[in-house]
């Protein structure tokens, strides 16, 4: 996994992205083209009007990402459009667990193991705006980390039909969320802007953590539980007539397994560390759809990383590929020193 740190004005944010992950986002633009066309049956130019028309709306009302994306394209030589599509796309496991004054954020990301090449490890520094560190596939300016200030996103993907090209792409409202000072901050900007498709976004800081499903007609907030706990999978869990979805019969098997799991840490009386929080998601019940997943069988994806975070300090902890594989990276993400590997 490549790592690239962008700082500057938005414009030479993307630019800096653009060129050093030049090569993944090309390979990431390939993927999604067969990707679509395999589940569509159509081109992957059948979707340029919509992304047209999302171009020219992200522009109007958020124009510091439209040119970061704009630096993006530039940087890469790929047409705006095109990274403008990747922006608006989107299996996994998430949770977060405040006990006192810390507060644990994790998931396992799950996607299918061809775009694991094109993952990458971004910090941006710009002006006037906390630091943020994130895993994001090349070219999309939002996506799963945690800022300086100590707020964390973490995202679900949600099989929900309907959208609504005047709102905010998932992946952007990631990326305004990493941008804010406080989770209940976070809220009230992707609350005002809307979602243009359906998502579920676990946001959290070392004092508040807040479920957020969403679909282009919805926007539900769900509350930790009495021990703090929340956990989410691939389906809603607050159920509302306007949702047409259609989920995965294993989100509902994994969400009942991280319940049982972390059940059974209550009932042992066990003190919550980081490295504790992490074995949660290295579980293999009901594998290969189980919770840290393989792309074998009945299964079309596989967990490509997995991240925890310490919010209290802020600090995070990512894994690339599965928890249970030994021989893959991990990486310390801290806002005290540089980006670190740590094997």
């Amino acid at each position: 996994m490549i790592e690239i740190t962008c700082q500057g004005t938005p414009l030479e944010i993307g630019l800096e992205h653009g060129k050093v992950a030049r090569g993944q986002i090309i390979s990431g633009i390939h993927f999604y083209r067969k990707l679509f066309h395999t589940y569509s049956g159509q081109q992957w130019e059948a979707i340029a009007p919509i992304a047209v028309r999302f171009a020219s709306r992200i522009r109007q009302r958020w124009p510091r990402l439209y040119a970061e994306m704009e630096g993006i394209a530039q940087g890469s030589g790929q047409d705006i459009v095109d990274i403008v599509a990747l922006n608006r796309m989107d299996g996994c496991t998430t949770m977060s667990w405040t006990i006192g004054e810390r507060c644990f954020l994790g998931q396992n990301w799950d996607w299918m193991e061809d775009q694991k090449r094109n993952m990458v490890l971004l910090t941006i520094k710009a002006f006037d705006r906390p630091a943020i560190k994130m895993i994001t596939e090349a070219g999309i300016i939002g996506k799963i980390g945690l800022n300086s200030s100590g707020v964390g996103v973490c995202l679900n993907a949600i099989r929900a039909r309907g959208l609504n090209e005047e709102l905010l792409p998932v992946h952007l409202a990631l990326r305004l969320a990493l941008e804010a000072s406080s989770a209940k901050d976070a809220v009230k900007t992707i609350q005002s802007a809307g979602i243009a498709g359906s998502a579920h976004i676990l946001i959290a800081d070392k004092r508040h953590s807040i479920s957020l499903e969403m679909t282009s007609k919805t926007f539900t907030k769900i509350e930790p539980d009495a021990v703090g706990r929340l956990m989410h999978t691939n389906h809603m869990l607050r159920q509302d007539a306007a949702i047409d979805e259609d989920p995965d019969p294993d989100s509902f098997c994994r969400l009942t397994r991280i319940h049982s799991l972390t059940e059974d840490m209550l009932g042992k009386q066990t003190d919550l560390t980081l490295s504790g929080f992490r074995n949660l998601f290295d579980d293999h019940d009901g594998f290969p759809v189980s919770i840290c997943r393989a792309q074998e069988g009945v299964s079309e994806d596989a967990t490509l990383f997995n991240i925890v975070m310490d919010l209290s300090r802020p600090v995070a902890v990512v894994k690339e590929g599965r928890l249970c594989q030994k021989d893959t990276p991990e990486y310390v993400l801290s806002f005290d020193t540089a980006l670190g590997r740590l094997s």
